[in-house]
């Protein structure tokens, strides 16, 4: 009779535990698929990161293509630089960078062959700008004066300090970026500039900007002659009414 009575215990006490093992399971699985639920979120942002397109990417192919641009309305610019020149000397520094110029374009398609870009321009409002006044200065200059090539040295000089800015910006951000070999063609170009820009202030200083200054004289000498011939005439009455 003490087992009988001790079965339903045992029936009992059986389908408790198997109740709790099922809620026990259905936890562990609900905590697994919460897991490889967040694991999958975590791996589709970590993959969107990786196919986001890098901003310094997308600023350093911008600039390529406005570098681009302005090196390709100089080989139009400088020729003319080179004809309204009054000395030799200049005229030749003018011709031999453009021949220079031609390089550097062929470098930039060079770079944008490394990284597997199509070469092309956009515009470039600071280029076109440095030209204009480069075009106005031979208007405004007289011709054949030494103070028109004094004028032309630092409208082109202004050109070269933007593309030594612009060359030397992009060198930089070639070598953050991991790109070394974009980095050294790059490189060229830029001290080749920067030799350009010496050697037009050489042209200057060693009798260019001397010769110009001879070119008529200055306002304030005007004022200071005037002033002279008043002291003097003053004088010499002074000494007649002695």
């Amino acid at each position: 009779m003490k087992q009988a009575n001790a079965l339903p215990h045992i029936y009992s006490f059986i389908k408790k535990f198997l109740m709790k093992q099922n809620t026990k399971n259905k936890n562990q699985g609900k905590q697994t698929s919460t897991t490889s639920q967040s694991k999958t979120n975590r791996s589709s942002s970590n993959n969107g990161k990786q196919s986001q397109e890098s901003l310094l990417e997308k600023f350093f192919t911008d600039q390529l293509k406005d570098i681009y641009y302005a090196e390709q309305q100089l080989l139009k610019a400088i020729p003319k630089m080179a004809q309204a020149s009054t000395t030799e000397e200049l005229e030749d520094a003018f011709n031999d960078h453009t021949k220079q110029t031609e390089r550097h374009v062929k470098r930039l398609e060079k770079v944008f062959q490394l990284i597997g870009k199509k070469p092309e321009g956009k515009t470039c409002e600071a280029m076109n700008g440095l030209i204009a006044e480069g075009e106005k200065i031979i208007k405004e200059t007289k011709e054949g004066s030494m103070t028109r090539d004094c004028a032309l040295i630092i409208a082109a000089q202004k050109v070269e300090h933007y593309e030594i800015a612009t060359y030397g910006g992009l060198v930089q951000l070639a070598i953050t970026m991991g790109l070394q070999r974009a980095a050294d063609v790059l490189d060229k170009t830029l001290i080749e500039e920067e030799d350009t820009d010496a050697l037009l202030t050489e042209i200057a200083e060693n009798y260019i900007n001397v010769e110009a200054e001879e070119e008529g004289s200055y306002s304030w000498q005007k004022g200071e002659e005037e002033e002279e011939g008043e002291f003097e005439t003053s004088g010499n009455a002074a000494t007649y009414s002695m």
